[in-house]
């Protein structure tokens, strides 16, 4: 794939996606202020949100963009201190979006178990149960090595004591996920709140015949 050049139509265009991704998810309540970041891949670039920028006060002029090796090739502005773990998901799966955040409620759940129990059906929409990277300081490589390792057959992990990380083919589909993601690990925590019960899972089995369901799901082409 060839490098996209900076005023292109495409990447003025992903990056323009890849702002209200950001801007999402402040207003979703998924970050406070600028932690979290996204990116998307366009050719052999992979564009991404800068370090300490607010998402309200990025516009055109503020693209920011690096190679796979973490080479900055548009913008003046700093990427932001995760693209180890971005960079790592590009050059080793399919993704060509990421979205990272801190939500609360996934946040918890890290913290309290190595796999998020499987609560819900749409757990096969993540590829299978959700796991947990252990724990390793932000932007390190020792972090995208957990998070690797996690995402192994899957489009989501939990970061421990950190956050979510979820990829898809599109940053729309990314996002997506990282909703889902919040919203089992809350239906979780409410369930497991109600003293004396446990909450039912779902087995691998109803779990895999979700996943045939989930292969025809949606409009078809006439």
């Amino acid at each position: 794939m060839s490098e996209q050049r900076p005023g292109s139509t495409e990447t003025a265009t992903a990056w323009q996606d890849l702002v209200a991704t950001a801007r999402r998810t402040v207003t979703d309540g998924l970050v406070v202020g600028t932690s979290g970041n996204v990116s998307v891949r366009v050719g052999d670039t992979v564009l991404v949100t800068p370090s300490g920028v607010p998402y309200d006060r990025l516009g055109p002029a503020d693209i920011t963009g690096v190679a796979l090796d973490g080479r900055r090739t548009i913008g003046t502005l700093a990427p932001t201190s995760e693209l180890p773990m971005h960079l790592a998901v590009y050059r080793t799966t399919d993704a060509r979006a990421i979205v990272h955040t801190h939500a609360v409620h996934a946040t918890a759940v890290s913290t309290l178990v190595p796999e998020l129990p499987t609560i819900h059906y749409m757990t096969a929409a993540m590829g299978g149960p959700v796991r947990v990277a252990p724990y390793a300081t932000y932007g390190t490589e020792e972090l995208a090595e957990n998070i690797l390792h996690a995402l192994t057959d899957r489009s989501a992990c939990l970061l421990q004591n950190h956050g979510t990380l979820t990829h898809g083919t599109t940053l729309a589909q990314a996002y997506d996920r990282t909703a889902q993601l919040e919203w089992m690990c809350r239906l979780w925590l409410t369930a497991s709140c109600v003293p004396g019960l446990t909450p039912s899972l779902l087995s691998l089995r109803q779990l895999n015949e979700v996943t045939e369901q989930l292969q025809g799901y949606g409009q078809r082409d006439t």
